[in-house]
């Protein structure tokens, strides 16, 4: 082999291991920047679906807010963000319309013992406490069902805690253009709450019982105490109800006690 050829040989092997240098490096660069590209899609990913974690109901105080047991054995209570229900246990209101309902549907959906997804607000707490979140059954947001059956208003509505704000107004038009639950009710589901005159039209013109003759009478009295009367009790005849249950277990449901005499 004279010296040209010899050159001319040594430089196909440089150029042709220069040229694969050069496509690995590009691989390696593609790699890398694919893997990028994932790790931040993940990041995105859990920033939208927000802070999770699994608790096991305690009990349900009424169609809003809920007592549960946390992985740590910590017990809170937690207030269903950007939804309202009519009252049920308040110390100075009456039960209100659809209230029962409300309750009813929430302890059915999540039972004291089983076990729900919590995704909680920023800010996470409001001015008594409570953990502020959206809660989650068989993947399906209950905050949202309540609006669905037309058992809760949208309110409460402070930033940054809007994240699913436009999904559940527009759930509540559709649940008013059915006029189904709370918007049954003509100018009760208002802006600034319910209306406790409506609550009492409702509850003569149309009592809370599941049964054709209701028997037990619930009273509230000028305190504000929810007591219920049944017919052998000593101040049954003259007791004026706001409203009539058809078993004692429906008015505890309800927030009332039974009467002492």
């Amino acid at each position: 082999m004279n010296g040209n050829s010899f050159l001319h040989s040594y430089l196909n092997v440089f150029l042709l291991t220069a040229l694969c240098l050069i496509t690995l490096s590009g691989c390696q660069a593609a790699s890398d920047n694919l893997i990028n590209q994932s790790k931040q899609e993940d990041s995105i990913s859990n920033e939208e679906k927000g802070k999770t974690f699994t608790a096991e109901i305690i009990k349900v105080v009424d169609g809003d807010t809920v007592k549960i047991k946390m992985a740590n054995g910590n017990e809170e209570t937690v207030r269903l963000l950007l939804v309202d229900t009519p009252e049920t246990v308040h110390p100075s209101k009456p039960v209100q319309p659809f209230g029962p309902e409300a309750s009813k549907f929430t302890k059915e959906l999540m039972p004291a013992g089983s076990e729900v997804e919590v995704e909680t607000g920023i800010g996470e707490r409001d001015k008594y406490g409570r953990l502020l979140a959206y809660f989650y059954v068989d993947g399906k947001m209950v905050n949202k069902l309540l609006l669905e059956k037309g058992l809760a208003r949208v309110a409460y509505v402070y930033a940054p805690n809007t994240k699913y704000l436009d999904e559940l107004e527009n759930v509540q038009k559709q649940a008013q253009k059915d006029e189904i639950g709370i918007w049954s009710i003509e100018n009760y589901a208002t802006s600034k709450g319910f209306d406790d005159s409506k609550s009492m039209e409702a509850s003569v013109e149309k009592p809370n019982a599941s049964c054709s003759n209701p028997q037990i009478k619930g009273n509230i009295n000028s305190k504000g105490n929810k007591i219920y009367h049944i017919p052998s009790g000593q101040y049954y005849e003259i007791t004026k109800p706001e409203e009539m249950f058809c078993t004692e277990k429906d008015a505890q449901d309800a927030g009332f006690r039974k009467s002492q005499s």
